[in-house]
């Protein structure tokens, strides 16, 4: 996967959008006010954070290499992923419904309803 294939992938997501609050070279990936993934360049690879249980996160880690635990986040609930080819685009693309749905889950029902309103 590319940067623009990771891009396209969670802007695809509904109510998604991009935000730079950390400077241009931070792609922060929003639903509501949350953020669900976290895109960079990187010097020879992007790098995509995403948000995931803790449990499901350590296994991640194990089973990649390429998964390292959130740079500059929470690293309990983060995952930073080196997107070199290691790491199956099956899998990457799990992960990024997986952070979607955990942050979209999490919003006020308030948020929620304005998203889906906004879909239909």
């Amino acid at each position: 996967m590319d940067f623009k294939e990771l891009q396209e992938s969670c802007l695809t997501k509904r109510g998604a959008y991009e935000d730079f609050p950390f400077g241009d070279d931070a792609h922060v990936m929003k639903v509501g006010t949350k953020m669900f993934a976290i895109l960079s360049l990187g010097e020879t690879h992007p790098a995509i954070s995403l948000k995931c249980e803790p449990d499901v996160n350590e296994i991640l880690r194990e089973q990649y290499p390429a998964i390292k635990p959130g740079y500059h986040l929470n690293k309990r609930h983060w995952n930073t992923i080196t997107v070199d080819g290691t790491v199956p685009t099956k899998q990457i693309l799990h992960m990024i419904d997986r952070s979607y749905e955990l942050v979209f889950n999490s919003l006020r029902k308030a948020e929620k309803a304005e998203i889906n309103e906004k879909i239909n």
